[in-house]
């Protein structure tokens, strides 16, 4: 049994359904929820001019390797109305796997973990709420401790 955690947000459409379904697809066809953390919204990172996000944190137990994980969770999004148009642009469902086991995969469709995770609250604090102690597996840090690091000045307020 292999454990992925993952990070889902969006901002467009209904944002908590839209999270909801994901979710809901998920145990469906990736596996089983273990936890699930609660809403968090963020203000954009890096293209800043659209709606704020709604962000929430997922540890999911599987049996498909990651990269098969990773195909699953980009059909997830297609299902869900997911179109990539514009780096870092709004989306209605994003789904990020951020962890997997205690691997670094470093191939060109998949980098485990996720490499820019440590510089943004919007991952870290909904995280921290549900693997506090989750050892990064490259910087030696938990996800506690990469939290209250992090220079992200952009909050993450739970709803």
């Amino acid at each position: 049994m292999n454990t992925a955690i993952l990070l889902i947000g969006g901002n467009l459409g209904d944002r908590t359904a839209n999270l909801q379904q994901a979710v809901a697809a998920l145990a469906e066809t990736a596996g089983e929820i273990i936890k699930v953390s609660a809403l968090y919204q963020t203000a954009p990172w890096g293209v800043v001019d659209q709606p704020d996000y709604l962000n929430q944190g997922v540890v999911l137990h599987t049996q498909m390797d990651a990269l098969t994980l990773l195909h699953t969770l980009l059909e997830t999004e297609r299902k869900i109305g997911r179109t990539r148009q514009e780096k870092w642009g709004s989306r209605i469902i994003d789904i990020d796997m951020i962890f997997f086991n205690d691997e670094v995969i470093s191939l060109p469709a998949l980098k485990i973990p996720h490499p820019r995770m440590h510089l943004r609250q919007f991952v870290l604090v909904p995280l921290a709420e549900i693997i506090p102690d989750y050892m990064h597996p490259v910087l030696h840090k938990t996800v506690s401790e990469l939290q209250r690091s992090c220079q992200d000045l952009l909050p993450a307020e739970r709803l």
